[in-house]
């Protein structure tokens, strides 16, 4: 197991937890609106639980680690469709942060998605 990568993952995931808890404190002196903090929270909340997914995958557990692949391909489409969506009750400056927040993603996905970390973790049934 390349264990530079789950250090990389690990530290992408951290930065989009950073990014989040600070749009939390943006939304508290700017005044945002219903949907700025449930979003705000909800992508603090699940990257406290996608860092400690990446720990198990680094530890090799198979679950955590198609968990991650799972979220870091939906979560950048679900990105796109928020910027993209016009009445969507985001400001501009979130779409900024969920953009930033996206590509961090991405970023995961391409890493989570190269053939040698696929192959680390094989199916059941698949090995050698």
């Amino acid at each position: 197991m390349d264990n530079n990568v789950w250090n990389l993952v690990r530290t992408l995931f951290v930065a989009v937890l950073v990014i989040s808890v600070a749009t939390l404190g943006v939304a508290a002196v700017v005044g945002g609106n219903w949907v700025v903090w449930l979003r705000g929270a909800a992508v603090a909340a699940a990257s406290v639980w996608l860092v400690a997914l990446a720990g198990q995958a680094a530890r090799g557990r198979r679950s955590a680690y198609v968990r991650i692949r799972f979220v870091t391909i939906a979560a950048p489409v679900g990105i796109v469709l928020i910027i993209l969506a016009p009445d969507s009750g985001y400001p501009g400056w979130m779409k900024v942060e969920q953009g930033v927040v996206g590509v961090l993603v991405a970023a995961v996905a391409i890493a989570v998605n190269r053939r040698a970390v696929r192959e680390a973790f094989p199916k059941r049934g698949k090995l050698g």
